[in-house]
């Protein structure tokens, strides 16, 4: 995946201490304006049953202190720290491996005038996944192509409705 140098730089810190707190970096972008950025961590539990926003709350002080030690913005920015969400950031290799068979959103660096894909993963591996896309054809991704992506949320309210 490529991340800005900062991104790196604040991920691998955060990375580095996580562990000890029982935490999943799920991503870390860093947006906005360059006087002021906003610094989004996302994150989640090592065990099973996703994060509480108690839990995104009490990991908050820990996360805040890390890149304040960093300190990786001259100047101001804005931290939030937050679940990965229902469109969850896909970003190593065993995320995508365990999310074989489920749509995405990807966004890629050009490739024949296009970056933007939807589909489902066929496969993954260390290097790279396979996405079928939506016109229907299994195309490979490196990883040192993929700038963004995430899961795509599949609602079925047609289900819902007939189960009520």
């Amino acid at each position: 995946m490529i991340k800005t140098p900062l991104e790196t730089k604040i991920l691998t810190a955060l990375e580095d201490v996580a562990a000890d707190h029982g935490i999943d970096i799920v991503d870390v972008e860093v947006v906005g304006a360059t006087k002021a950025p906003c610094v989004r961590v996302r994150i989640d539990t090592l065990g099973e049953g996703g994060i509480t926003l108690d839990e995104v709350t009490q990991e908050s002080s820990w996360i805040s202190e890390a890149i304040e030690a960093l300190d990786p913005v001259s100047g101001s920015y804005t931290l939030e720290v937050s679940s990965p969400g229902m469109a969850r950031p896909l970003r190593r290799p065993q995320d995508f491996m365990a999310r074989i068979g489920q749509m995405i959103q990807l966004t890629t660096t050009a490739r024949e005038g296009r970056k933007r894909y939807q589909g489902s993963i066929v496969a993954a591996d260390d290097s790279g996944i396979v996405l079928r896309v939506t016109e229907g054809t299994d195309q490979r991704f490196e990883f040192d192509e993929i700038r963004k992506c995430s899961v795509k949320p599949v609602f079925d309210f047609k289900r819902q409705q007939e189960g009520n």
